[in-house]
């Protein structure tokens, strides 16, 4: 048995608009469902592997249809706490021809925000190998702070591997320089960090991708073991410290996508791509090559998570591609 990856994060509902122009002139949506870490969740099981998800959704029709939704993608729902006080979250996103749509969100307040990290204490860890967290929850609220840290608490006492996304919102946080600091204390408390280039800059105040990777290997006080950056348009890199105390580094060349439908949601794939290649044990050199293979796949893909390929997809797709 490869183990269990267990992931939290905030899942949303998701309109996605049908007509183009700005979100403001259009009267026609799409309900789907989003969040960062959900969208982790579904590309690894949708690579065959055993997933938890750990959140908070309300009583409602968003929070009926994101538990209906992970059921049906045979993810782990039973540490899913359900409110009947708070609402789920959800947003707007418009369509766009370059790729880049405009987001709008409603998630203050939202039942994620106001997870309960008591309940946490208790949840099963003893078949986890990879606990995967992202920066949403902690920016969220106070109380999704609490919960990373228990669950960081929780995951170190199993020996689990821990895997981080800074996953950058500004608009959730009441500063840059909080969010700067607060994604940066948990990054360093993780073995695994996992920015893309624009974030790497953001969180260290560095250009140079292995100037953004020493940042967080050299630092004494810091567990991260390994940092691995999406370079987007450019590839992705890792930097990776060995038993031995040297480095292995790997860097691998983008993929060209025919035709981008939508970029959102194609971070997540990547890191769902690197996830699934970490739990069968390949090489960083493969994780980097699956993580942009998936990443790519979404890319052409409207929605956030439909496009997650399963094996037998991405096994096809790898082979008529070059990666690197």
């Amino acid at each position: 048995m490869l183990g269990e990856l267990i992931t939290a994060g905030e899942p949303m509902g998701l309109f996605i608009a049908q007509d183009k122009g700005p979100l403001k002139n259009v009267k026609h949506f799409t309900s789907r469902i989003a969040g960062a870490d959900l969208n982790v969740a579904i590309g690894v099981a949708r690579l065959n592997h055993t997933v938890k998800f750990i959140s908070q959704i309300g009583k409602d029709t968003f929070g009926e249809q994101i538990k209906e939704l992970l059921q049906n993608e045979k993810v782990n729902v039973g540490d899913l706490q359900i409110s009947a006080n708070w609402k789920t979250g959800f947003m707007l996103k418009s369509l766009a021809d370059n790729g880049r749509p405009e987001t709008d969100y409603y998630r203050k307040g939202s039942a994620a925000s106001h997870i309960d990290s008591k309940k946490i204490a208790f949840m099963d860890f003893t078949s986890a190998k990879i606990l995967h967290l992202g920066g949403i929850l902690v920016g969220l609220s106070d109380e999704g702070y609490q919960a990373t840290l228990k669950l960081i608490e929780l995951a170190r006492k199993h020996d689990v591997q821990i895997t981080f996304d800074p996953n950058l919102r500004p608009t959730i946080w009441n500063s840059e320089g909080l969010m700067i600091k607060r994604t940066n204390e948990i990054a360093n408390l993780c073995d695994v960090v996992l920015p893309n280039i624009k974030e790497g800059r953001i969180l260290t105040g560095k250009t140079a991708v292995e100037e953004i990777a020493n940042y967080y290997l050299e630092d004494p006080k810091s567990h991260v073991q390994q940092v691995i950056v999406n370079l987007v348009d450019d590839g992705a890199y890792s930097k990776h410290r060995q038993l031995s105390g040297n480095y292995r580094t790997e860097r691998v060349g983008a993929i060209k996508v025919s035709k981008i439908v939508d970029r959102v949601g194609a971070g997540d794939g990547f890191v769902a791509g690197v996830l699934s290649a970490k739990l069968e044990n390949l090489s960083d050199r493969d994780c980097l090559r699956r993580g942009s293979a998936v990443g790519a796949i979404q890319m052409e893909n409207l929605g956030d998570n439909e496009g997650l390929p399963n094996l037998n997809e991405l096994n096809e797709f790898m082979s008529k591609v070059t990666i690197g």
